[in-house]
């Protein structure tokens, strides 16, 4: 039999307006009614955040509030591992989708407290005020009135008269008034909200070099290359390059010249990789420099460490008595020392 065909959806794809595209997907969009969640694009379509991450961001924002969202209770409702789960909530937390707390109860009890951030691009822009949301956008200030500044008006010049007529005296200018003084205008006021997220376009931070030994001889050098070439054998994605292997023997050395096994670095460099590992070399000089260990402690160090920090007087026995006491020179206790101190003071006093 022939493969049964969706015939609802036939339908609908002729009824979607516009022509249709040659290539590429095409919606069919139907208004939910009850049962949605609104996902914004920046989590949909986020460029550094893994299909697996985004899926258990959307399933983290459709669960109601207050439930288990812990890796196990995640690992019980989806079909990824625990590992891939811990994996995705990491990145979420690194980009500020999610946030682990731990909160101390009155009874001294230890909780940990998971907030998960629909939109947390919004925290980094101060809150608006109240007024100011419900209508919009806040009007701009009426300018203030210009103040009047009385201008001095000057006496007319007399005119001359055929005969003396006595007249009033001529009025006096006005003095000039000052202009007001304004007030400064007020300080800007501080944001309402202080963002904890740096914005995208903040400075990094330059990298750490990769580690280089303090030598690099040639029984280090080869180890490091044959430790390096052999990789892929323990781990199939850590599959170098020749010039990758080359970069990266100076940071294998520095390891093996601080006493560290190659079963220890080669478990400190593959485990746990992101899923798809894209990048090997660059994960693997992220750990070698991140993870490096201290250097071993140098023989002067270790004789530091046994040397005894207290000096304790050691004990000696009295040569009249037997009994112990402590001293650091052999000799008598001390009754037996005031016993012999008294006996010479009274031969004194007899002779």
């Amino acid at each position: 039999m022939d493969t049964q065909q969706n015939t609802a959806l036939t339908r609908a794809l002729a009824e979607v307006p516009g022509p249709l595209p040659t290539r590429g997907v095409i919606h069919i969009t139907i208004p939910h009614t009850d049962r949605f969640t609104v996902v914004g694009n920046h989590l949909a379509q986020h460029p550094d955040l893994s299909c697996t991450a985004v899926g258990l961001a959307v399933l983290i924002q459709s669960l109601p509030q207050g439930t288990e969202i812990s890796i196990k209770a995640l690992a019980a409702r989806c079909k990824e591992g625990e590992k891939r789960i811990a994996a995705a909530l990491r990145e979420l937390e690194a980009h500020g989708y999610l946030q682990r707390i731990r909160h101390r109860l009155p009874g001294k009890k230890v909780i940990t407290r998971t907030v998960f951030c629909s939109q947390p691009a919004a925290l980094m822009h101060p809150r608006r005020p109240a007024a100011e949301a419900r209508t919009g956008s806040a009007a701009p200030a009426p300018a203030p009135a210009p103040v009047p500044v009385p201008v001095p008006v000057q006496a007319p010049a007399p005119v001359p008269a055929p005969a003396p007529v006595p007249t009033a005296a001529p009025p006096a200018p006005e003095a000039p008034v000052a202009p007001p003084v304004l007030p400064p205008p007020p300080a800007p006021s501080a944001p309402a909200f202080m963002p904890r997220v740096p914005p995208p376009t903040a400075p990094k931070a330059p990298r750490r070099p990769l580690p280089q030994p303090r030598d690099l001889t040639p029984e280090l050098d080869r180890a490091a290359t044959a430790f390096l070439g052999d990789l892929h054998r323990h781990a199939p994605q850590f599959t170098l390059s020749e010039d990758d292997v080359r970069r990266l023997v100076p940071g294998v050395a520095a390891w093996l010249e601080r006493d560290a096994r190659p079963d220890s670095i080669r478990r400190a460099l593959t485990d746990d990789p992101p899923h798809p590992l894209k990048h090997p070399a660059k994960l693997l000089t992220y750990r070698l420099t991140e993870l490096l260990p201290p250097a071993p402690p140098g023989v002067d160090d270790l004789a530091a460490l046994a040397r005894p920090r207290v000096t304790v007087t050691p004990f000696q026995t009295c040569d009249d008595c037997d009994r112990a006491f402590r001293s650091p020179t052999p000799g008598h206790c001390r009754d037996c020392r005031e016993t012999r101190a008294h006996r010479t003071a009274y031969a004194q006093a007899a002779a």
